[in-house]
């Protein structure tokens, strides 16, 4: 059996498993309500699109999403993250396009849609400096 501390290490040992450890960290945010830890993954200066807005940096970005958090989890349900596919553009560039799922309370149909995400690595691990949502 791996020790906790190997498992971290060979989790980062390839940009897409650090990415996809990053995305399950900040789904876990989201389904806790911390607000924090779900925009960890976003570099500060960051663009998000969504329908016809155009956000400019991280603290936009969390401004956004602030009415969804709510104590003790997110008002919008659970966030589940299933990558459809990946493009290696750089060493310091990768693009991830997800299929996200929004899973509420009680027996309200679950929203899904597509994200791309642009990928930079940085000092602080791999960052998403950009995010187009539908």
């Amino acid at each position: 059996m791996m020790a906790p501390a190997a498992a971290g290490a060979q989790a980062a040992s390839t940009p897409q498993a650090a990415i996809e450890a990053a995305m399950a960290d900040s789904a876990a945010g989201w389904d806790a309500g911390d607000l924090p830890r779900f925009m960890a993954i976003y570099a500060d200066d960051a663009v998000y699109v969504a329908g016809d807005k155009v956000v400019g940096g991280k603290a936009a970005i969390a401004a956004r999403y602030a009415r969804s958090f709510t104590a003790g989890g997110n008002a919008r349900g659970r966030l589940r993250f299933q990558p459809q596919a990946w493009r290696t553009l750089s060493a310091v560039h990768v693009l991830l396009v997800a299929r996200w799922t929004l899973t509420p309370e009680g027996e309200a149909k679950p929203q899904t849609g597509l994200t791309t995400l642009l990928f930079e690595r940085r000092k602080a691990g791999w960052r998403i400096i950009s995010d187009h949502s539908s």
